[in-house]
C-alpha cells in the first residue's frame, strides 16, 4: 500500500495542482450545512437516527453520481478485496465519528463541537504515516499545528459567554475527530487500492460502496433495536432528503480530494470550515470580532498559507 500511495494522483496528469483544494473548499462548505441539517434532526430522531439520515438518504444520490460518472467518465473499475476492506474500515469509523459529533452537539454549540472535531488533522497525519506510509514534512506539520491552534482559540468559550468547558463533550468531539481521521485515511487507502488510472470513477465507486455499507449496517441495527426511529426518519423525509443530498455532495468532494492529495493536507485546508461554521451559527460574526477571534483567524490563515508554500 505505501508504495502505491501516490498512484492515482500521478496517473491523472490532466488534473491541475489546485483541483484538490477546490474540491476541499466546496466539500467543507457543503459539510457545514449538512452538519447543521443533521443537528436540527437530533431532537426528533435522536443521535442514531440523525446519523443514519446522511447515509440512508445520501446513498441514492451517490448511486446517481456513479451512474453519471459511468456515462461521462467511465468505465467504473472493479473493486478488489483490499479496496473493500479499506472502505469498510472507513465506513464503520465514519458512523462512530458522526454519532459522537452529534452527541457532543447536544451539549455544546455547533461551532464549538466542530472545533473539537477539527483536532482531526493532527490525528490524521499520524494515521497517514502509520497506515499509508505517507510523508509528513516539517512545513506540513507546522501548518497542521498552527491552524489547529487557531481553531481551538476561535472556539474556546469566553469568560463572558454562557458556555463553560465540560470534559464530556470535549472528549466526544476529540474522539469523533480521531474517528473522522481514521475514516479519511481508510477511504484514501480504498481509492488507491482500486488502482484505477482515472481518479473520478475510483473515488465515486468507493463513496458508493461506503454509503451502501453504512446504510445496511445502520438500517439493520435500527430494525432490530428501534424500528420506530426508521419510521420517524421517513416521516421527516423532506429534511432528511436535504441532509442526505448535502452529505453525498460533500462526501463526493472529499473523496475526489483524497484521490489527488495526502489526506492530512486535505483536512488541514478543511479547517476553514470553522470560519464557515461561525457564519452559519452567527457566533463569531454577528458582532465585531474580538482580539482572540482575530488572532485565531490569523493562525488559521497562516496555517493554510504554510500548507501551500511548504
Amino acid at each position: 500500500m505505501p508504495a502505491s500511495a501516490g498512484r492515482i494522483a500521478k496517473a491523472s496528469p490532466l488534473a491541475p495542482d489546485w483541483l484538490w483544494a477546490a474540491f476541499t473548499i466546496v466539500g467543507a462548505t457543503a459539510q457545514t450545512f449538512r452538519n447543521a441539517a443533521q443537528r436540527s434532526l437530533t431532537g426528533s430522531l435522536g443521535t442514531v437516527g440523525a446519523t443514519h439520515v446522511r447515509f440512508l438518504f445520501g446513498l441514492p444520490f451517490s448511486l446517481l453520481a456513479l451512474a453519471g460518472v459511468a456515462i461521462f467518465a467511465g468505465p467504473i473499475p472493479s473493486p478488489n478485496l483490499a479496496a473493500i476492506a479499506w472502505t469498510g474500515l472507513g465506513a464503520v469509523s465514519q458512523i462512530g465519528a458522526t454519532a459522537m459529533m452529534l452527541a457532543a452537539m447536544r451539549e455544546r454549540s455547533f461551532v464549538v463541537t466542530i472545533a473539537y472535531t477539527k483536532t482531526e488533522p493532527v490525528q490524521i497525519a499520524l494515521f497517514a504515516v502509520v497506515f499509508l506510509g505517507e510523508h509528513v514534512s516539517a512545513a506540513l506539520a507546522a501548518a497542521i499545528v498552527i491552524a489547529t491552534a487557531g481553531v481551538v482559540l476561535l472556539s474556546w468559550p469566553s469568560k463572558s459567554g454562557t458556555e463553560v468547558f465540560s470534559w464530556r463533550p470535549a472528549i466526544l468531539g476529540i474522539v469523533a475527530g480521531g474517528l473522522f481521521a481514521l475514516a479519511a485515511v481508510a477511504f484514501r487507502g480504498g481509492i488507491v487500492a482500486v488502482g484505477a488510472a482515472n481518479f473520478v470513477p475510483a473515488a465515486t465507486l468507493i463513496l458508493a460502496i461506503s454509503l451502501a455499507i453504512q446504510t445496511v449496517l445502520l438500517t439493520g441495527w435500527l430494525l432490530l433495536r428501534d424500528p420506530g426511529v426508521l419510521r420517524a426518519i421517513f416521516a421527516e423525509w423532506r429534511r432528511s432528503l436535504a441532509a442526505g443530498f448535502l452529505g453525498a455532495f460533500a462526501s463526493q468532494m472529499w473523496f475526489l480530494a483524497f484521490a489527488l492529495q495526502n489526506p492530512a493536507r486535505v483536512r488541514t485546508l478543511a479547517l476553514v470550515e470553522i470560519l464557515i461554521a461561525g457564519l452559519v451559527s452567527r457566533r463569531l460574526f454577528a458582532q465585531t470580532p474580538g482580539l482572540r477571534d482575530i488572532a485565531g483567524m490569523a493562525l488559521v490563515v497562516i496555517g493554510v498559507v504554510l500548507l501551500f508554500t511548504g
